[in-house]
Order: structure tokens, then C-alpha cells, then sequence
């Protein structure tokens, strides 16, 4: 007999599998309910912005860049208008056929073709990127007769920097060049990066450095429709840019032109500064370079010949260049003594024309010696002797305090460059200096044979001539020291409001009226009867100044004859100076590159300067040496 299953087991099992299915398919439904509200309701405004962001591009606009001016107005920096030639990759079928094809119509150099393809990297599918900048009318008018047979390139008119006045002022000016993976680092340092989308030029150098970010402007945006190929096809919206503020300096351009031209072929650098406060009325370092040639992207053979020159046109020797200020150091050292209370005004010394120390004789420039020599005499006549037996009497440290309190070997903080690293500290020889600058014991060790040198300017002694004309300018304003600036305010580009950038003091120093007074009398007889009376002869003002000579080389205990030795081996010329004397409107540093003594190279440029600055008197050619000169300013060691 045949068993038969159970008709109700049978539907019993039917029925739980329907009912797990209906199960498994309300689960399925609730779960694509849930997802399709957790897309559509909770995460609507997220997905709705992607798709937005899929078919809207913002294109950065860049802002105009903040013009320079002169004390006067005069424009040192500025923009100007010109056309360039640009592709759409997006809308070009074969890129390499289409500049080929141009090539033939426009002159598209090599250089042209590598910077194209440089910025096609970084670019969006749908923005247009330059083949060649600054396009004739005659090459604009030769691509208008030839648009047809390219489509997706055009002329657009856009904004280049421009230096009207060439290489005047170029060191104080700086230059732009293209952004750099350095310059992207620093702008992500400064939180700047969103304000320099689109950007391509970029403050390297001296004020365009510095206030990058003053001059660069905000930049603006144009929302662009998209679509799927990535093609541009229109503009919704454009917020405008904001261009770069103007900065109007201390600097007055005719006066800088007349000290560059004073120079003539010579090397070297000037800083003249309004003692009162601290700004820079001329700032020359020579030779120069023409800021105009890196605007674009300087050429290979432009930049070989900058910066494979031996003259080192690049270099800021201003704040740059360290130099053994040689006799220019004596009117400090002669207050730190009267500060000490190591000498008296009157106070003489017999000089026999050198200083015996330990058996080893410093000698003095002049043969025999000055005679009695009182402190008036020892700048006066330039004594050496006098600094020597001063040194050794004051001691390194002390002289080392006093320099360091009128700015020698330390950054002044001029607004030039990145920041104040990019200044040379100099060198103010101490004790402390020697044994961090040297590594072996026996070279740390300070003798005190090399002080003696120290009190003449020479020895380790090495400051820029911005620290030289710093501590002059101080001395003029009876010890109160100013930063040495060149902005002297900024103009906001929307709404014309002017930014004073305040004078501002660095500290004071306590110095005795009567003792600046007596280093003030002394310098304004080197002009009247001492090494610098032939520069100054018939000045209608009063001038306080102060030859120097620094040697490049030692002697070793031969004479100094420069009509021997190749040029670049023979004495730096040095010259500071201040006038009027009783209420000083000017003081500055000169340096002459081994242009031999102050009173032959460097004094003149200063007298033309000042001629120039007080009497507005204009020099027909650059200030002539005067080959009979002769100082007593350095020192013959046997």
C-alpha cells in the first residue's frame, strides 16, 4: 500500500515560503525606500551641489596689480594693455597642427611653444591659454585675415607689467616672474592660495616682493556653464576682481636717477635716508638690470649675461653687500669713547706715526705721524694711531656693545624682499662672534692684537651700506634711529582711502648733546679743511661727512699703490655724510668698488647728491675723481 504525503503538511510549507518571500520583498522595498529618501531628502543638498559642480566651473579672473609711484607721482611701475594670441584646447581638434598652422602667419618661437605647454597642464579643458603675448597691430591684423581657418584660438587684450623709467631704482623696485613651486609653498604658508587661482606672476624681488600682497589685488570669478565633453557653453555669472592696491614710496626718482648717473661705470651702491624719519630717499646699487626683461619670462642668453657677470649686476649690494667700513668707523668709535669716558674732547695722544703692541707695529698712513692729535684732529686728519691706542684702551666688548647699539652687524628690517632674512647681517666682530664663527678652538680664541685693527674700521669689521648710512642718519638725529623704509603710504584701489606706513623709531640712545655735538663739529671740518674739503669746496651749505678706505687685501707690510694692482684688487672707496649740520634734511653712505680712496671716488658722488637733494642742482655727468686726493685713513702693519 502506497503512502501519500499530507495535503495541510504540504500547504503549510507552501505557505511559509510565501510568506519569507513576501518578507524578503517588504525588506527589499523598505531598504530602496530608505536609500531613495536618504538620497532625495537627506542628502539632496549635497548631490544637488555635485551635479552643479559637474556642470558649473568657476574661472578665475585676475586682478589688475597695484601701480608704484615716486614721492612725486612719478611712475616707477605700472600696467599696460596688450594683445596676445590664445587657444581653447576644447575646442581644437588637433592642437599640434593648430600652432603649426599659426606658426606660419605669427611668429611662434620655440620658447612660445614650451611655456604653451606648460600652462596647458595646469589649465581647465574649456579656458584658453596663450601662445604668444604681445602681438603686433600688423601680426593682429595678419591673424584677423586668417581667423576662419582656426577655430578656437582668438586675440584677447590683456594686462602686462611695466617699468616706464627701464633700470632706475630696479634694486629697490625688484621684479615679478612667474609663479614658482617655491612662491606656491610660500603662498600656502600665508593661507593666499584661494586669492592666487589663475595667477601667473608673482612678486620676486625688493617691493614687489615685499608687499606681494598688497599689490597683487583679490581675485574675481566667472561661473561657466559646462557640458559633458567639458566645453564652455555660457557664462552665468561673473564677480568682478578687486585690483591691487598703489604705493606711493619716499623714494624721489630724480634724485635716484641723478646718484645712479653720478656712479657712472663705476660699482658700488648709495643709500640716502631723511634722518628724521628713516625713509629712503635714494637707494642705488650699481651695475643695474632692467626689470622689463623678466616680465615675460626672461630669455636663456638675457639671464647667462646677468647672472654669469663678474660685475654682479643682480646682487643688492645695498643690503647685500658686506664691506670693512674702514675710516668711516671713526666718528662712532671717538662717541663711544666720549660715552665711556674714555677720552676727552681735548684730550691728545703723540702720534710717531704707528702704535707699538707687544712688538708689532701698526702704522699710520702718514709717515712721521700727526703729531699731538686731539680728538677734533683725529677725525679731522684721519689719524690712525688715535683708533689704535682708542681700541686697545676700550677693549672688544665694549666697542662691540656700542657698534651694536647704532645698528652695525643687525638687520635694519627695510621693507625690501620676502622678509628680513633676505638682508645680510654683516659682521660686528666680538669674542661671542668669533667662537660661533669658528668651528677649531684655537680659531675662537679672540687675541687682542685684533682689536686693534677693529678700531680703524678694518679687522673682521664687514656691514652693508645700509647699516653705514643707518647709524649715520642716527647720528644726524642725535641718536634717535628710524627703520629705514621705502613705502611711504598705500592707496586702497576701491575706495582711494591713503595708509600712512608711520615712521617708525627703533630706540633711542642716550648720548650727551655736547658729545654729539663735538663728533657733528669734527665731521663738518673734515669738509672744511680735512680729507673731504676738495669735494666740498664752495658748498653753500654745511655738510658733515666722513672718508673711508677699505682695504680688499692685506698688505703684508707693503705700500698700497694702486696703479699696480688690477682693479678689482685696489681699496673700496667709502664716504658718509650728513647736511645741513645744524638741521640735517639728508644723510647718506656712498660705496665706490675699489674705486681707492673716499675722498677720490666717494666724497663726489656725495656732493652731487647733496648739491642735487638742497640746491637742486643738476650735475651734467657723472661725478669726476679726483685723482689727486689722498687720505690717512687705513693703516701699513710691519
Amino acid at each position: 500500500m502506497s503512502e501519500f504525503d499530507n495535503p495541510d503538511s504540504g500547504l503549510e510549507r507552501f505557505r511559509s515560503r510565501i510568506a519569507v518571500s513576501l518578507a524578503a520583498v517588504l525588506i527589499a522595498f523598505l531598504a530602496l525606500a530608505g536609500r531613495f529618501i536618504w538620497l532625495q531628502i537627506v542628502q539632496h543638498d549635497y548631490y544637488t551641489t555635485r551635479a552643479e559642480d559637474n556642470r558649473i566651473s568657476l574661472v578665475p579672473i585676475v586682478p589688475n596689480r597695484g601701480v608704484i609711484v615716486d614721492a612725486n607721482g612719478l611712475v616707477l611701475a605700472r600696467n599696460y594693455s596688450a594683445f596676445t594670441l590664445e587657444v581653447t584646447p576644447s575646442r581644437v581638434d588637433d592642437l599640434e597642427a593648430t600652432i603649426n598652422g599659426l606658426a606660419e602667419i605669427i611668429d611662434v618661437q620655440v620658447k612660445d611653444r614650451k611655456r604653451f605647454k606648460r600652462l596647458l597642464e595646469d589649465a581647465k579643458n574649456f579656458e584658453s591659454i596663450p601662445i604668444r603675448n604681445r602681438l603686433t597691430d600688423e601680426e593682429v591684423a595678419r591673424f584677423a585675415a586668417h581667423r576662419y581657418r582656426f577655430p578656437g584660438v582668438e586675440v584677447k587684450a590683456r594686462l602686462f607689467r611695466q617699468y616706464p623709467q627701464g633700470a632706475l631704482a630696479s634694486h629697490a623696485l625688484g621684479y615679478i616672474g612667474r609663479v614658482a613651486d617655491k612662491d606656491v609653498e610660500w603662498i600656502d604658508e600665508k593661507e593666499q592660495a584661494a586669492n592666487y587661482k589663475g595667477t601667473e606672476h608673482i612678486g620676486k624681488t625688493g617691493i614687489e616682493q615685499r608687499y606681494e600682497f598688497e599689490l597683487h589685488g583679490k581675485t574675481g570669478y566667472e561661473e561657466v556653464e559646462i557640458d559633458a565633453g567639458g566645453r564652455a557653453i555660457r557664462s552665468l555669472r561673473r564677480i568682478p576682481p578687486i585690483s591691487g592696491n598703489n604705493l606711493a614710496l619716499t623714494l624721489d626718482a630724480k634724485l635716484q636717477g641723478m646718484a645712479e648717473k653720478a656712479f657712472g661705470e663705476r660699482r658700488g651702491a648709495l643709500v640716502a635716508i631723511d634722518p628724521s624719519t628713516g625713509g629712503i630717499l635714494a637707494l642705488v646699487s650699481t651695475p643695474t638690470y632692467d626689470p622689463n626683461l623678466f616680465v615675460d619670462g626672461i630669455t636663456p642668453d638675457n639671464w647667462k649675461e646677468l647672472n654669469e657677470s663678474i660685475d654682479k649686476p643682480m646682487v643688492n649690494r645695498v643690503i647685500n653687500g658686506a664691506y670693512p667700513p674702514g675710516s668711516t668707523f671713526k666718528p662712532f668709535m671717538a662717541l663711544a669713547a666720549l660715552a665711556a669716558g674714555k677720552r676727552t674732547p681735548a684730550q691728545a695722544i703723540s702720534d710717531p706715526g704707528f702704535f707699538n703692541f707687544g712688538g708689532h707695529l701698526f702704522r699710520d698712513d702718514k709717515k712721521g705721524g700727526h703729531g699731538m692729535v686731539d680728538m677734533y684732529r683725529s677725525i679731522v686728519q684721519s689719524c690712525d694711531t688715535y683708533y689704535y691706542q682708542l681700541a686697545n684702551d676700550m677693549g672688544i666688548d665694549a666697542i662691540a656693545r656700542f657698534m651694536g647699539s647704532v645698528g652695525l652687524g643687525q638687520r635694519t628690517g627695510v621693507d625690501l624682499g620676502k622678509d628680513e632674512k633676505g638682508e645680510s647681517e654683516g659682521v660686528l666682530p666680538s669674542p661671542e662672534w668669533k667662537k660661533r664663527r669658528f668651528k677649531k678652538p684655537e680659531q675662537q680664541k679672540w687675541y687682542a692684537g685684533e682689536t686693534i685693527s677693529i678700531g680703524i674700521g678694518q679687522g673682521y669689521n664687514a656691514y652693508t651700506p645700509i647699516q653705514l648710512a643707518q647709524a649715520v642718519a642716527t647720528l644726524a638725529n642725535n641718536g634717535v634711529m628710524y627703520r629705514p623704509h621705502l613705502v611711504h603710504h598705500i592707496v586702497d584701489s576701491k575706495t582711494g582711502e591713503q595708509r600712512l606706513i608711520e615712521p617708525q623709531p627703533i630706540r633711542t640712545l642716550n648720548w650727551k648733546p655736547e658729545h654729539v655735538e663735538v663728533i657733528k663739529r669734527a665731521m663738518l671740518g673734515v669738509n672744511k679743511e680735512g680729507t673731504g674739503a676738495r669735494a666740498f669746496a664752495g658748498a653753500p651749505y654745511e655738510a658733515a661727512g666722513k672718508t673711508g678706505t677699505a682695504q680688499v687685501f692685506s698688505l703684508k707690510g707693503g705700500k698700497y699703490e694702486s696703479g699696480r694692482l688690477n682693479e678689482r684688487l685696489r681699496d673700496h672707496a667709502l664716504f658718509i655724510a650728513f647736511a645741513p649740520v645744524d638741521k640735517p634734511k639728508i644723510a647718506l653712505a656712498v660705496l665706490v668698488e675699489n674705486g681707492g680712496f673716499g675722498a677720490q671716488s666717494a666724497a663726489p658722488i656725495a656732493r652731487m647728491v647733496f648739491d642735487y637733494y638742497l640746491l637742486g642742482k643738476v650735475p651734467g655727468g657723472p661725478a669726476a675723481e679726483d685723482p689727486t686726493a689722498r687720505e690717512e685713513d687705513e693703516a701699513d702693519e710691519e
